[in-house]
C-alpha cells in the first residue's frame, strides 16, 4: 500500500509541522495499476516530467477515486514545491472533491491558501476540517489529549485539528474588512468549540461591530461572551462603556457594575501594573463617570473622571473624552475655573472631542460665575 505523505512546504513557519492525520484514509493496494505507477512517479528526479506525469495519472485512472484523490494531492504538493501555489490550490481541491472527509488534505489546502492570503479560503478549509473532527469526535476530545501515546492515529488527528484551529483564527485576524470578518466569527465559532483562541476571537468580533456600527447585536454579543468568561476585562470595558452611552437610562445600573467590576480586575494601583492595566483601568473609571454623571451624581463623577484622566495620559483620544467629560461635570455644578482647565486642555488636542471641548469652552467663558 503506497504511504500517503505531504509536503511541509506547505505549512507556513508559523505553526509546527506533525504526523499524518485522516478521517478518510486513501488506499491505493500494493501491487496494482495505480500503485505501478506511482511507484514510477516517485522515481522520477525532474519535476516538471513528474508533474506530467501526476497529471497522466490523473487522468488514466480517473475512474478510480481513491487515485483521483491522492493523485491530485501530490499534483498540489508538486505545484507547490515549483512555486505555483494558484495551480496547487485547484489540484488540492480536486482531490478534496474525491475525498471530502480527509483532514490532511483540508490541512494542506489551508497552508496552500495561507501562502496565497487568500483568508476566504482558510477560512473555508478550517471550518471543514473543525466540523469534520467535532463530528467524529465529540466535544470531549477537544480538550484532551489522545487516550494513549500509541494512539499515533489519534494524536495526529488531533494535531490536525489545532492547526486548522490556529490557522482559521490566521484568517480572522488578517481580515481587514468587519462585515466579512463577523461573518468569519460567526462560522468559526461553533467549528471550533471550547477553541483556546476563544478569547481574542471574542475581542475581534466585538472590534468588528463597533466598526459596523451595530450598538444592539454589540451588546448582545458581549452579553454572551462574558455569561461564558465574566472576568474578560476587555468584554467588561466594552459593556460598560456601551450601556453609559445608551440613550435610555435603563442600563446605566448595569454600566456602573460593570464598570466597578472591570476597575478591580485592571489592578492599576498595584505597584507593578502594566501600561494596559492603567489604560484599562482609566477607561473603566471614564464609563462609570459618565454613567453617575448621567444619573445625576455630578460630584461622585468628577471623582472617576479625574481619575480617568491620571491613567489615561499615554492613550490621547481616551484621555480627552475623560477630560471633556471632566469639564462638563465641573460646569454642571458651576465651578467654571475648573471647568475652564479641564476644556482648555481637551480642546488642545487633536481628536473627536476637540471642537466639543472648544465649544463648551466658549459658553464657560462667556458664562457668569454663581453667586454662593
Amino acid at each position: 500500500m503506497v504511504r500517503v505523505r505531504w509536503s511541509a512546504l506547505l505549512i507556513p513557519v508559523l505553526f509546527v509541522a506533525f504526523a499524518h492525520a485522516q478521517l478518510e484514509k486513501i488506499l491505493i493496494p500494493a501491487g496494482t495499476p495505480e500503485d505501478q505507477a506511482l511507484q514510477a512517479i516517485s522515481s522520477e528526479t525532474d519535476a516538471q516530467k513528474r508533474i506530467s506525469m501526476l497529471q497522466d495519472f490523473v487522468q488514466k485512472f480517473a475512474s478510480n477515486p481513491q487515485a483521483v484523490a491522492y493523485g491530485n494531492w501530490q499534483l498540489a504538493q508538486a505545484y507547490s514545491t515549483a512555486g505555483d501555489n494558484t495551480k496547487a490550490l485547484e489540484a488540492g481541491d480536486k482531490a478534496l472533491a474525491a475525498a471530502p472527509h480527509n483532514l490532511d488534505i483540508l490541512v494542506s489546502q489551508a497552508g496552500t491558501a495561507q501562502q496565497l492570503k487568500d483568508w476566504g479560503k482558510v477560512l473555508d478549509y478550517s471550518v471543514k476540517g473543525g466540523e469534520l473532527y467535532t463530528s467524529s469526535f465529540g466535544k470531549a476530545k477537544l480538550t484532551n489529549a489522545a487516550d494513549s501515546s500509541s494512539d499515533q492515529s489519534g494524536d495526529a488527528d488531533k494535531q490536525s485539528y489545532e492547526f486548522l484551529e490556529a490557522a482559521g483564527y490566521n484568517a480572522i485576524a488578517a481580515e481587514q474588512n468587519p462585515k466579512t470578518r463577523m461573518a468569519y466569527i460567526e462560522r468559526y465559532t461553533p467549528a471550533f468549540p471550547e477553541s483556546k483562541f476563544a478569547e481574542p476571537v471574542s475581542q475581534y468580533a466585538i472590534y468588528s461591530l463597533q466598526q459596523l456600527n451595530e450598538p444592539e447585536r454589540l451588546v448582545a454579543y458581549g452579553e454572551k461572551s462574558l455569561a461564558t468568561d465574566p472576568n474578560s476585562l476587555p468584554t467588561l470595558i466594552l459593556l460598560a462603556n456601551a450601556y453609559s452611552e445608551q440613550p435610555k437610562e435603563a442600563n446605566l445600573g448595569k454600566a456602573i457594575i460593570y464598570a466597578r467590576k472591570a476597575i478591580e480586575l485592571a489592578k492599576a494601583e498595584s505597584p507593578d501594573a502594566t501600561r494596559q492595566q492603567k489604560l484599562s483601568a482609566g477607561v473603566a473609571h471614564s464609563a462609570l463617570g459618565y454613567a453617575l454623571m448621567r444619573q445625576e451624581k455630578t460630584p461622585a463623577a468628577i471623582t472617576e473622571f479625574k481619575s480617568a484622566t491620571s491613567l489615561l495620559k499615554e492613550d490621547p483620544a481616551s484621555y480627552q473624552m475623560a477630560l471633556y467629560r471632566l469639564g462638563y461635570s465641573y460646569a454642571k455644578l458651576g465651578r467654571l475655573a475648573e471647568a475652564r482647565t479641564s476644556l482648555t486642555e481637551a480642546a488642545g488636542i487633536e481628536g473627536a472631542y476637540q471642537q466639543p471641548a472648544k465649544d463648551l469652552l466658549a459658553k464657560v467663558n462667556s458664562a457668569k460665575p454663581r453667586r454662593r
